[in-house]
């Protein structure tokens, strides 16, 4: 139950990190969105591009966590294995592999729909007037 809880709030620090990480970047580009806006992208386009850079970042971390979760499994199974000889005791099948993607993919862009539409609702007039 401790390591659930604490697997919890370690995701949802995580969310509101990404989610913070991702305003920065609105914040960062209402000049690109300004531009963008004023050469015919829609609403739906400006989101669309926050959506698709959350969907990589989330792409991406779960596969680099699943990379250091094999090599760290692997190091654990042979301590493990030396001390007490008991064969394989961390295990991460293809399913869980699957899950891992999934579930990093979903809970990052969740949590860059608020800034995509912040992004997306920003008026081209005013973001080319910011410096």
């Amino acid at each position: 139950y401790v390591l659930i809880a604490f697997v919890a709030i370690s995701l949802i620090v995580s969310s509101i990190m990404i989610s913070i990480i991702t305003y920065i970047s609105v914040l960062e580009r209402t000049k690109e969105i300004g531009i963008l806006r004023a050469i015919g992208a829609s609403k739906k386009d400006i989101k669309r591009i926050f959506i698709s850079e959350t969907f990589i970042e989330g792409l991406l971390s779960s596969f680099i966590g699943i990379f250091v979760t094999i090599i760290l499994s692997s190091i654990t199974n042979i301590l493990i294995f030396n001390i007490t000889k008991i064969d394989n005791i961390t295990i991460l099948s293809i399913g869980h592999i699957f899950i891992l993607i999934l579930l990093s993919i979903v809970i990052t862009i969740l949590s860059g729909l608020k800034p995509a539409k912040i992004a997306s609702s920003k008026k081209p007039v005013e973001s080319l007037k910011t410096e």
